[in-house]
Parts: C-alpha cells; sequence; structure tokens
C-alpha cells in the first residue's frame, strides 16, 4: 500500500467506489476526504455516487432469483435520481 497521503482524481474515484460497498480501508477514506476537500469535482461525484446507491438499494432488493425492473418502475428509478442529483447541486 502507497504511503503517500494526496492521491490523484483516478484514485479518489476508486476509493469512493469501495467505500461505497463498505471496502475502503480506514487510510484509503482518510486520503479520500483529504482530496476531496480540495477537489470539487470529486466532491459533485462522490455525492452522486452516494445519491445513486441509496436511490438504486432503496428500488432494488436482494432476492434468491434475477430480478429485472420493468418500463415504468425503470423511468420511476431514472426520474427520482435525476431529481435527487439535481436538488444536491
Amino acid at each position: 500500500m502507497s504511503k503517500k497521503i494526496f492521491i490523484s482524481c483516478d484514485e479518489a474515484t476508486t476509493i469512493c467506489n469501495k467505500s461505497q460497498y463498505k471496502e475502503a480501508s480506514f487510510l484509503e477514506i482518510v486520503k479520500l476526504k483529504i482530496h476531496l476537500f480540495s477537489c470539487k469535482i470529486c466532491g459533485a461525484y462522490s455525492k452522486q455516487n452516494a445519491t445513486l446507491t441509496k436511490v438504486c438499494s432503496k428500488h432494488l432488493h436482494k432476492t434468491e432469483g434475477e430480478r429485472k425492473l420493468c418500463k415504468e418502475e425503470k423511468e420511476a428509478l431514472q426520474n427520482e435520481v435525476v431529481k435527487k442529483i439535481n436538488s444536491n447541486t
């Protein structure tokens, strides 16, 4: 594992994605927070990623079989994601 504290935007998005699924280490989260403090673009990505995860998890529940959304469910999900992202900007 790298000892450097400052990370690139590519590294930040990878850690952001890992943290959404509770797979990021404590050190990675610290590095991400430092990066987000100075990078507004990655901050916006992080917020949108969290919103998308929250909205999707509300609509998609783990089931034993494969679950597919019908057309109306897809449209409702898309509308909710757009609404949430627009309200965060």
